[in-house]
């Protein structure tokens, strides 16, 4: 992470006036030892750098331009600044997310609006190498309706998971230099469930949030193949799904005790328990609590804060989170921010 003293940087996508948004760009965040945010600025001007990434070992941040169809990597210049080096990369319709390998070899970008995943490889200063497309998912339902690629995640033994919540898919690829993303397996997960975000769990376990359906998923590898399975499935609220609701992000305390899920439309932020057993890891939920704002597409656990970027309410809310229970306290601060709709913290 990247500390001032006692402060953390934290970037935050957003979305701009392309997209009716009212953001300017990449902001720059600082998150105090008080858990309290302090707007520094906008770090790079970009239309609707909609989900932000970060390489790990060199000063270089990736975004995607959703309405653009493309991706755009950044050198981080001075204490918050970033510098776009070269042009954009083509990526596809509604770009809604990117995620770089910790070694800093490739990113991958997941496509809302036409179901792309692609895969870049990156030269050793960060740049981009080379697009190479992945293969296109197919409806395991039989209905024909339109892939929707919404995440992916680098699993800890590297291989890369990818969400279609159009297509209700979890999909298991391997890297391969030069050719891209070969399709190891897929894991077909209910009809119209959504998979939308997920986490890795320190003991394997990835927990998967739907959009559509409100439910958390758990899937391992159970075999020697490492082929994923369903461990369990239940809902990603205590109070229920209400008329409206769309799950937005999952995210995991530091210690691996607790899972917190954003809700849309009733605007929750909810508290599930893992439970562990020879079987792997699963959720309960224990408790919803308000998350401060008007649509919280996004949000970030930092030790023990918890900060929440409400897209429509235009603003970040802070909680302090009781590291006992698990519970969130507050909201204890809000800034006023553009359209934010990710946080992610410096590298």
């Amino acid at each position: 992470m990247t500390h001032s003293g006692n402060h953390t940087l934290i970037w935050t996508g957003s979305y701009t006036a392309d997209s009716g948004g009212h953001g300017a760009g990449i902001g720059a965040v600082s998150s105090g030892a008080d858990g309290a945010l302090t707007w520094l600025g906008t770090a790079a001007k970009a239309d609707s750098p909609s989900f932000v990434a970060v390489h790990r070992s060199l000063p270089m941040v990736y975004a995607v331009g959703e309405n653009a169809k493309t991706v755009q990597a950044y050198r981080r210049r001075g204490e918050f600044s970033l510098e776009p080096v070269g042009e954009p990369w083509p990526a596809g319709e509604a770009a809604c997310h990117v995620n770089v390998d910790p070694h800093g070899k490739f990113l991958v970008v997941a496509c809302w609006g036409d179901g792309q995943v692609l895969l870049y490889e990156l030269e050793d200063d960060g740049g981009f190498a080379r697009r190479l497309p992945a293969a296109p998912s197919s409806d395991p339902h039989r209905d024909e309706r339109p892939s929707r690629a919404h995440a992916s995640l680098v699993l800890a033994d590297g291989r890369i998971m990818t969400t279609d919540l159009g297509h209700d898919l979890l999909r298991v690829w391997n890297c391969v230099p030069g050719t891209g993303l070969v399709l190891d397996h897929e894991l077909v997960l209910p009809k119209d469930s959504g998979p939308r975000h997920l986490v890795q769990h320190p003991d394997g376990t990835v927990f998967v949030v739907s959009e559509y359906s409100i439910e958390v998923f758990a899937v391992r590898a159970a075999s020697a193949a490492g082929k994923f399975e369903l461990a369990s499935r239940g809902p990603a609220t205590s109070d229920g799904a209400k008329e409206g609701d769309s799950a937005a992000e999952i995210a995991l305390s530091a210690d691996g005790r607790f899972a917190y899920v954003g809700t849309r439309g009733t605007n929750r932020i909810s508290v599930l328990e893992v439970t562990s057993s020879a079987e792997g890891s699963a959720l309960s939920p224990l408790a919803d609590v308000p998350s401060g704002g008007d649509w919280p597409r996004h949000h970030l656990v930092r030790g023990e804060w918890l900060h929440v970027a409400h897209e429509r309410s235009h603003d970040i809310t802070t909680f302090r989170l009781d590291t006992a229970t698990g519970l969130p306290h507050g909201p204890v601060h809000r800034l006023v921010a553009g359209s934010p709709t990710a946080l992610i913290v410096a590298s």
